[in-house]
């Protein structure tokens, strides 16, 4: 599969954007794809699309869609995880109202080749790892459209597996959508960024806030002189400084689950080669040969490197300071900050991308100014 690098670079324009701040990511948009937006908009006063996300495991399918959800109209898009729905049905099996409620239900609506006792079995024993049976996964989906108002949807899940391919391709009849164009979104996402986040994943014990260490840092960083290393502090006031935590098994980054991804990149050759269904296809990098003539500096991924000063502890918490040069960081644009004897630097993170190619991995907003383009060429509007 040869995903296009898309350009989001507008010549002679000379602003730079904060892309971490409300207002001027607003302003961005509007700048970038503002007339694409309003046409989004027109067309969801009255229409829907059902489209379904493929991508490696952690290649931001739900960052993605939810802000293009957020951007256009929240009240007309909304994003459907079919991993956050078999967790619903996990605890609505706790409940013996519930599971009868379900039980009657599938009395009525599941049709395959396991019966309802074995059904059951099979929901109450499931692993991570274990993929529910698919004509399951289509009643389960049916009963939660069913819930929602008629909107645009953007499937996160589904298909999951080889020979649910074939049932994609009529999902949107088997719903109840029938006049909705329907859609393949394919994200090629290199397996070192995928590395790179579980690797340095850290998530709050209280809010369950995820962040990077390396990639996506919260705005106080701690040192540990103790066991010599960094952390982040949660920057919700809630969590009164909570320390937080890598996850048990992510130090392993993507090796506990290079079979998923190997599947998930055989889902989306499959997908990729199937007629009839528009693609829209999403790249997350771009060589560094290339980038700057497809997108500004803002739009980079930045790496954070992080330095320890005990002399420096307690001075104060994180702040940004303008374009202070760091001689010693090649590709610095400026020095990031200080929190409690931490100096936080930032850089260009360049990373080998799936052929060796060295490469910049994009924020989420250029690839989501992709996705709304490619989505008004799909429409046709």
């Amino acid at each position: 599969m040869q995903f296009p690098i898309f350009k989001t670079k507008i010549k002679g324009l000379e602003r730079k954007f904060n892309l971490t701040d409300p207002k001027e990511q607003r302003e961005y948009f509007e700048l970038k794809a503002g007339k694409e937006i309003e046409k989004l908009r027109k067309y969801l006063k009255g229409n829907t699309f059902v489209a379904y996300l493929l991508g490696k495991k952690n290649s931001g399918k739900g960052t993605y869609s939810k802000m293009f959800a957020e951007l256009v109209s929240p009240e007309r898009v909304d994003h459907f995880s079919i991993g956050d729905m078999v967790r619903a049905v996990d605890l609505e099996l706790r409940d013996v109202k519930r599971k009868k409620e379900l039980s009657s239900f599938l009395e009525k609506n599941y049709r395959g080749r396991f019966s309802k006792e074995e059904i059951f079995r099979i929901l109450e024993k499931r692993n991570t790892k274990s993929l529910l049976p698919t004509e399951l996964i289509l009643a389960l989906v049916k009963r939660e459209i069913e819930r929602r108002e008629r909107k645009a949807f953007f499937i996160d899940g589904f298909p999951r597996d080889l020979d649910q391919i074939s049932f994609s391709l009529f999902f949107r009849d088997l719903i109840g959508h029938r006049d909705d164009p329907d859609i393949f979104v394919l994200i090629d996402v290199s397996e070192n960024i995928i590395d790179e986040r579980i690797k340095w994943r850290r998530v709050c014990p209280i809010c369950q806030t995820s962040r990077n260490l390396k990639l996506l840092p919260t705005s106080r960083v701690g040192y540990d002189e103790k066991q010599k290393e960094f952390y982040l502090i949660c920057d919700n006031p809630n969590c009164k400084g909570a320390k937080l935590l890598s996850k048990e098994g992510d130090e392993m980054g993507i090796e506990p689950i290079r079979e998923r991804l190997e599947k998930d990149e055989q889902l989306m050759e499959l997908a990729f080669s199937l007629y009839g269904i528009p693609k829209i296809l999403l790249r997350n990098s771009v060589p560094v040969t290339e980038a700057k003539n497809f997108v500004d500096d803002y739009e980079i991924t930045p790496e954070y490197v992080l330095e320890w000063n005990k002399k420096l502890k307690k001075v104060h918490p994180v702040r940004n300071l303008k374009n202070k040069r760091d001689s010693n960081i090649k590709l610095s644009k400026k020095q990031f900050g200080v929190s409690d004897g931490v100096k936080v630097k930032e850089k260009l993170w360049i990373f080998l991308d799936d052929e060796g190619v060295p490469s910049f991995s994009l924020l989420p907003q250029p690839v989501v100014i992709s996705m709304i383009k490619q989505m008004v060429n799909v429409l046709n509007l």
